[in-house]
C-alpha cells in the first residue's frame, strides 16, 4: 500500500526516538495507553511509522518553552514519520488533521515544524493540480520570455468602482500586465463586489478591443463558500481571467472546490504566512506548503521578494520560488509571486540568485509612486529586468535606461 512520508524538524528534551514514536502513535491508531482493540494486525495495517531520525545538535534552551519539559540538554533532530493512504485516501482535511494535528500539541516536545511531504504518484492521478500554472498565466497575458509585471490597488480599501476603474485604465495605458485587488478588498460597502467587476472589466475589456492586450486582474473573490462560487461565475460571465483567494483564510476544502472549477487562473496570497512559519522551530516550511496548494489547484503563490519589507530572509525567498518551479507530481508548477516592498532595484539580485523570468513581479508603491507616475514606473520595471537579465550592473542600467534611473534614484536606501 502507497504511503505518505512527513519530514519533521524537531526540538526535544527526551530521547528522539522515543518521542517520534509517540507522534507516530498518536497521528495514528494510538493514544497515551493500550487499548482493546489495537491489534498487532491492526497496527501493521494503520500505525505511522517512524522511517528514520537524524540527530543534529544538543542546545541548553528550549525554542518554546513547556513546563512538561524535562530540564536540561534539547535534542535538535529531523524525523521522517510515514503513513498508510488507508488512513485517509484522498480526503485533504483529514490528510492535515494527520500531518499536522494534535502533534503539535504534544508534551514531549519543545519545538517541531513540518518541512516537507512526500506523495504516492496515485495523487497526481487523483489530484489535477494547477490548471494554468506558469504556461497558462503567460498565455493568458501573452507575455513571454520576462517576468510579468504587476501591481495592487492602493489605496488597499477606500476606493469607489469609478475610482478603481480610473485607476485600471492608467496603468493599462502603462502597459501593466497584471493587476490585483488587495486581500483586505473583497465587496466593501462603497464598492460592492458585481459593481467593481463591472467597472474594471468594462475598461480591460474596452482596451483589450483597441490594442489586443488584455491585462489580468485577479479580483478577491475570499468569502463563504456559496458567495465564492457565485462571484466566480460572475467573473466568468464578466470575461474576467483571474479570481484571487486568500488561501489561509478559505481553506483547502474551498479553495480546492474554486480551483475544480476551471476556468480562471486562481491567485493564491498567503496573507497569514508569517503565523504559519516565523518561527524556526513552529508551523511549516514553504516547501510542504506550497505542495498543499498544489494539490488544491491554485495557480500562482506569493513568496514575498528579496530585499523585502517583512521579516523573511532572501535565502528563504530563494528557496519558496525554487520550490514552486520544481516539478510536482503531474501538475503544472506554480508561478512565484514575488512583492512586498519590491521596485526595479531588487530584480538583479532576484535574477542573479535564481536565473529565472518565471515571475509574477508585483511593485504597488515602487510603480504607483514613481516620479513619472505608473507609466514611468511600469517601464522603469521592464528595464530593470532586461538590465538583470543581460547581466548589467545596477548603476550600469541607470546609464543606460532613464526611467530607471529616476526610480533607483527615488527609492535606493
Amino acid at each position: 500500500m502507497e504511503r505518505i512520508v512527513a519530514t519533521y524538524y524537531v526540538e526535544t528534551s527526551f530521547d528522539v526516538e522515543l518521542a517520534a514514536s509517540v507522534l507516530a502513535g498518536e497521528q495514528s491508531s494510538g493514544t497515551f495507553v493500550s487499548v482493546p482493540g489495537e491489534t498487532a494486525a491492526l497496527k501493521e495495517r494503520f500505525a505511522a511509522r517512524v522511517e528514520s531520525v537524524q540527530i543534529l545538535e544538543r542546545v541548553g534552551e528550549p525554542a518554546i518553552p513547556s513546563p512538561k519539559a524535562k530540564s536540561g540538554a534539547y535534542n535538535r533532530a529531523y524525523i521522517e514519520v510515514s503513513w498508510s493512504i488507508e488512513n485517509f485516501g484522498y480526503n485533504l482535511p483529514v490528510l492535515i488533521s494527520t500531518l499536522q494535528g494534535n502533534l503539535y500539541e504534544l508534551s514531549q516536545f519543545t519545538g517541531l515544524k513540518l518541512m516537507d511531504i512526500q506523495f504516492p504518484s496515485s495523487y497526481g492521478g487523483h489530484f489535477r493540480g494547477p490548471s494554468f500554472g506558469v504556461a497558462g498565466s503567460r498565455e493568458r497575458t501573452n507575455v513571454y520570455g520576462r517576468p510579468m509585471i504587476g501591481t495592487i490597488i492602493k489605496p488597499s480599501i477606500g476606493m469607489t468602482p469609478d475610482d478603481t476603474a480610473a485607476l485600471v485604465k492608467t496603468l493599462l495605458h502603462a502597459g501593466i500586465d497584471f493587476i490585483k485587488d488587495d486581500e483586505l478588498q473583497a465587496s466593501a460597502a462603497n464598492s460592492p463586489f458585481e459593481a467593481r467587476v463591472d467597472a474594471v472589466m468594462k475598461v480591460i475589456n474596452d482596451y483589450a478591443e483597441q490594442t489586443g492586450k488584455k491585462a489580468m486582474y485577479a479580483f478577491n473573490i475570499s468569502d463563504e463558500l456559496d458567495p465564492m462560487l457565485t462571484h466566480y461565475d460572475y467573473l466568468v460571465k464578466a470575461g474576467a481571467t483571474c479570481a484571487m483567494i486568500s488561501v489561509n483564510s478559505v481553506g483547502l476544502s474551498g479553495v480546492k472546490k474554486v480551483s475544480d472549477q476551471g476556468a480562471l487562473v486562481i491567485h493564491g496570497h498567503r496573507n497569514g504566512w508569517g503565523m504559519l512559519n516565523r518561527h524556526p522551530l513552529l508551523g511549516i516550511s514553504f516547501t510542504a506548503y506550497q505542495k498543499l496548494w498544489r494539490l488544491a489547484g491554485i495557480d500562482q503563490l506569493h513568496v514575498n521578494g528579496i530585499q523585502n519589507k517583512f521579516w523573511e530572509s532572501d535565502d528563504s525567498v530563494v528557496t519558496s520560488i525554487e520550490a514552486c518551479l520544481n516539478s510536482f507530481l503531474s501538475g503544472q508548477n506554480l508561478l512565484p509571486v514575488v512583492s512586498s516592498g519590491q521596485w526595479g532595484g531588487q530584480a538583479f539580485e532576484t535574477y542573479r540568485r535564481t536565473k529565472t523570468v518565471d515571475l509574477l513581479y508585483l511593485a504597488g508603491g515602487g510603480i504607483l509612486a514613481h516620479p513619472d507616475g505608473p507609466k514611468g514606473g511600469v517601464v522603469a520595471l521592464k528595464q530593470a529586468w532586461e538590465g538583470a537579465v543581460n547581466g548589467l550592473a545596477i548603476e550600469d542600467a541607470a546609464k543606460i535606461y532613464p526611467e530607471f534611473a529616476k526610480s533607483l534614484k527615488k527609492f535606493a536606501k
